[in-house]
């Protein structure tokens, strides 16, 4: 029995498409961008011909709001999964990496280093996130096994758990790049999950700010 996972970043804001781009974790909620609507758009055509039959997302609007547009042609709801909520980014929330390294230079050198031991000052590190993710996923492949589930999250949570699928180790997780709206498929069959196709982001080509 083969189970396939759709798992999407959210669609652009404001914030990712800043220059240069701002740090987007839970503490501020903003909505899509005009051009991250128009992404969750694409995204949905291109999935409109293919089977999904449940869709969750984080409780962030950015998340909603992209599943809600991915979603509507297979007539689905997104349940809201508090687990795929994005990191706790503390601190460093709303800025960018620039001021990041003047502003506290060597807890971002220790989190580049090693951002699953050390997290964002007065946030969560990359370990916390997999601890609540890693096990909210393999439910999901449990509970909806022989059917195709759609995932919104995040790019922390969703390179978090890549990274551990991949056999990275998820210290190395920030060399996992996603981008607003690619689609990462995983698959397990016979009780094994793997990565068949990783960022892919075709049906987004010909789409400018």
């Amino acid at each position: 029995m083969r189970t396939t996972l759709y798992l999407l970043r959210h669609g652009a804001t404001d914030a990712n498409l800043a220059t240069p781009p701002r740090l987007l974790g839970r503490r501020m909620n903003p909505p899509l961008a005009r051009l991250g609507v128009r992404q969750a758009e694409y995204t949905r055509d291109f999935l409109a011909v293919r089977p999904v039959d449940v869709c969750y997302c984080s409780p962030m609007r950015r998340a909603r709001e992209t599943a809600e547009i991915i979603a509507e042609p297979h007539d689905l709801e997104p349940i809201v999964h508090d687990h795929l909520i994005e990191c706790d980014l503390g601190a460093w929330e709303g800025l960018d990496w620039g001021t990041i390294r003047a502003r506290d230079g060597e807890r971002c050198r220790q989190f580049m280093l090693n951002p699953a031991r050390f997290g964002h000052p007065e946030g969560e590190g990359y370990a916390d996130v997999f601890a609540r993710v890693g096990p909210a996923l393999e439910e999901l492949f449990e509970r909806h096994a022989g059917q195709t589930v759609l995932v919104v999250a995040h790019h922390v949570v969703n390179r978090v758990y890549l990274a551990s699928l991949l056999g990275m180790g998820i210290e190395r997780a920030r060399e996992v790049s996603l981008d607003p709206c690619a689609i990462s498929v995983i698959t397990r069959a016979e009780g094994k999950i793997s990565v068949a196709t990783m960022n892919a982001g075709f049906h987004l080509q010909g789409l400018a700010a």
